[in-house]
């Protein structure tokens, strides 16, 4: 689950999508748009996690000068503690190259921001993403409990596991608890693995969370049959306000 960190700019654009042939799911859309979303995980060192809040409050501005920042978030419940992760929003992979030349140049940038953060974690993960055909990015009407749930799927791809897994995410919001905010496959990096962030608006929401997934999960692992091999769920908090243009 997921508490908001601080620091979201502005970032997605509307999609247009092309019909699909093959499944609902498919990420065919990016041959027609090359849009994509960098997950970037940072797992920070225990004794350093406020200073590093504190850097990135300070200078993330350093970076979004540069590019767009869909959402900034540390982990609340879930998985490793001590974690903080970015989404980024590129074009295009010409516009991350020169994204990234130009950050190379920013001594500023380097300074502030850079050297600090590799002093304060223990690792970086990476993962390139696509939102998928049937999913926009969706701005939260108002604050609340981030939660990104990760599903490693079975080989195959969308034609296998697309419609299945469409189905169980209507299934988990329609009961009204969340609104899901978007729906990301990964392209590099783990492969085979489908991201979802919902956001939870209830005062209670951690504990409503904890009640709604006792009476949905069942509902999921039904509509998903046997084409997901493990689900993880971790609950975030925003420090920032997610902006979708």
């Amino acid at each position: 689950m997921l508490a908001l960190g601080k620091s979201l700019t502005k970032a997605l654009a509307a999609r247009t999508l092309a019909p699909q042939v093959c499944s609902s799911f498919a990420t065919g859309p990016r041959q027609y748009d090359g849009t994509f979303y960098e997950f970037r995980t940072y797992c920070v060192k225990p004794s350093k996690m406020n200073e590093f809040l504190e850097n990135i409050k300070k200078n993330i501005h350093l970076q979004t000068a540069h590019s767009e920042l869909v959402g900034s978030w540390s982990i609340e419940f879930g998985g490793r503690i001590d974690k903080v992760f970015h989404i980024w929003k590129y074009d295009n992979f010409a516009q991350q190259t020169e994204v990234r030349k130009a950050l190379a140049n920013d001594k500023e940038w380097r300074e502030q921001l850079l050297i600090p953060i590799l002093g304060l974690t223990d690792k970086q993960e990476s993962e390139i993403t696509y939102l998928v055909p049937w999913c926009k990015l969706e701005k939260p009407p108002k604050d609340g409990v981030y939660e990104l749930v990760t599903f490693q799927m079975k080989p195959g791809g969308p034609a296998l596991w697309g419609d299945a897994f469409r189905r169980a995410i209507n299934a988990h919001v329609d009961l009204g608890y969340s609104k899901l905010v978007g729906v990301f496959h990964t392209e590099y990096g783990a492969l085979n693995r489908v991201s979802a962030t919902l956001i939870f608006f209830s005062a209670s929401a951690k504990y409503s969370v904890f009640m709604f997934f006792g009476g949905t999960r069942m509902r999921i692992a039904e509509q998903l049959g046997d084409t997901s091999l493990m689900r993880i769920p971790e609950l975030w908090q925003l420090f920032g306000k997610v902006s979708i243009t």
